[in-house]
């Protein structure tokens, strides 16, 4: 295992979208539109700084902020089955030269319009994006929603 993550030379992306050309294939699994997408953030504590996206940040999993790395995630869901689609990182403000004014920082937010802007040009049937009160207070978010003419339930 340590060889594979370390040393081998596979692309996590050409695995991940071969991953989702088996769930689509298999009726069992096969997205629909009467599906949803949920995005949702997950995060976990890492103590130093050596890690990527590593930072000081709320993390939902222990209900304060601290010291961890936050990812973003998209899920497909219906009433059969849920799986994961998409996860980025978030990199917080503090690992670019001008914080949040640096052209390559992105909000949680505007990551997960990203997750939701990839999903729709990969044709995921869908038909709301679902997510709960950090995205629903985020104006930019919604009104990204909007403009791809996308219905969404946000707390």
């Amino acid at each position: 295992m340590q060889w594979f993550v370390s040393e081998s030379t596979w692309d996590a992306e050409r695995i991940n979208q071969r991953r989702l050309q088996l769930l689509a294939a298999t009726p069992a699994t096969a997205p629909d539109a009467s599906g949803a997408l949920i995005i949702d953030e997950t995060g976990d504590r890492k103590w130093g700084g050596q890690t990527a996206h590593v930072g000081r940040q709320w993390l939902g999993s222990i209900g304060k902020t601290d010291n961890g790395v936050v990812s973003v995630s998209s899920v497909w869901a219906d009433e059969r089955v849920y799986y994961p689609i998409e996860v980025e990182p978030y990199t917080p403000a503090s690992h670019f030269a001008r914080g949040k004014a640096d052209p390559a920082f992105r909000t949680k937010p505007q990551i997960a319009l990203q997750l939701v802007e990839q999903a729709v040009g990969a044709a995921r049937p869908f038909r709301a994006v679902v997510a709960d009160s950090f995205y629903g207070e985020h104006e930019a978010f919604k009104a990204g929603l909007e403009t791809l003419s996308i219905g969404y339930v946000l707390a």
